[in-house]
């Protein structure tokens, strides 16, 4: 059996669906908007620099998340995949996805941003496997605002792809090909360890480390 692994965002989707969401909690008044605003786009700017901190964003994230309920939660997050989630999924991904499933691979995105955010989006795209940063939730399913876990985030994509993989009793080298999809140079270290990394809509740093090590380069939204 083969193994393809996706990032998710500016991947599969041509957004940050991290980043969306927050914009979504502004236009929604749940944040105060400057303030918020203001965070978020520094995170993110961090982000593409690959400067960020996981931890310290995921406390940020998780914390605002917290001061809501989760039926509330929920009904922003449902409206949040209709306005702006399910509209971006271009058909070139659903195909690639497709590709890898119809030749009977194990199939995963992995992605730093939390599970909250990304699972209906992983359901929407039709992969029933995610490796997402952990949100703690309570007996009422109500978010914490704390992290479980190491986040897969740079070195930490690795250890929380082999923790999955062990928990299904594997390991990649069980694998004859794995393939890991990715456009951000903080993923070099899970690139690095696949036998068939493709760098996907790659930024810049991505794009000249994939041209120096050989990688192939796959524009997923030339369109």
């Amino acid at each position: 059996m083969n193994l393809a692994l996706f990032d998710l965002d500016n991947t599969l989707l041509p957004l940050d669906s991290d980043y969306e969401w927050g914009q979504f909690l502004v236009r929604a008044g749940a944040v105060d908007p400057q303030a918020f605003a203001a965070r978020n786009a520094e995170f993110y700017s961090q982000y593409q620099n690959g400067t960020l901190n996981p931890i310290e964003y995921l406390e940020f994230a998780l914390g605002t998340l917290s001061r809501f309920s989760r039926p509330q939660l929920d009904a922003w997050h449902a409206e949040f995949m209709e306005d702006i989630i399910v509209p971006a999924i271009r058909p070139a991904a659903r195909a690639l996805i497709a590709k890898h499933q119809d030749a009977d691979e194990m199939i995963a995105i992995i992605t730093a941003t939390n599970r909250f955010v990304t699972e209906p989006i992983s359901i929407a795209l039709g992969v029933a496997h995610l490796i997402a940063a952990e949100p703690e939730v309570a007996d009422d399913g109500s978010i914490t605002g704390r992290l479980v876990g190491t986040p897969p985030f740079g070195p930490g994509k690795v250890s929380n792809t082999q923790a999955w993989l062990a928990s299904l009793g594997k390991s990649l080298s069980d694998f004859g090909r794995s393939t890991f999809y990715s456009d951000s140079q903080n993923d070099i270290p899970l690139l690095s360890a696949v036998t068939h990394p493709v760098a996907t809509n790659p930024n810049a740093h991505l794009a000249a480390h994939a041209m120096a090590h050989g990688w192939p380069i796959l524009q997923l939204f030339d369109d």
